[in-house]
């Protein structure tokens, strides 16, 4: 699997549920890596999409603590675990971690690649930050 994200110089990626930039040419950038691969995301990134509604032409799978959270289109899981089972069938280029903070750190350590936006600016008052890649 890999990850895809944009990053502020300060490793800052979110405040307050919401993307910190909007780049025309990086939502192009995401959509070529992601369209017909299967996204992994936390509830509260699901949550943060216009009408809170999936990606289309992807597999989405939201993991989530909460038992009785239910989401049309997308696949739920409740454990690390329980997404590994999710896509150990598939090729390891076609799975992207998309999301959030807490997502991001949980699966880096199974991530090949980094598909990483750096945005020259440091935001001092983000909310969410990218883990530091060694």
């Amino acid at each position: 699997m890999n990850c895809i994200v944009v990053v502020a110089a300060n490793q800052a990626i979110g405040k307050e549920n919401k993307l910190l930039f909007s780049l025309p040419e990086d939502m192009k950038h995401f959509r070529s890596h992601t369209l017909g691969k299967t996204v992994v995301m936390g509830r509260k990134t699901l949550e943060s999409f216009p009408g809170a509604k999936p990606l289309p032409k992807r597999t989405n799978i939201v993991l989530t603590r909460d038992p009785s959270y239910n989401k049309e289109g997308v696949v739920i899981c409740h454990s690390r675990e329980e997404v590994l089972d999710a896509v150990k069938d598939l090729p390891e280029d076609d799975v992207l971690i998309i999301g959030g903070a807490e997502i991001y750190r949980l699966f880096l350590p199974d991530c090949r690649k980094a598909f990483l936006t750096e945005v020259s600016v440091p935001v001092p008052d983000a909310d969410s930050f990218f883990p530091e890649l060694s």
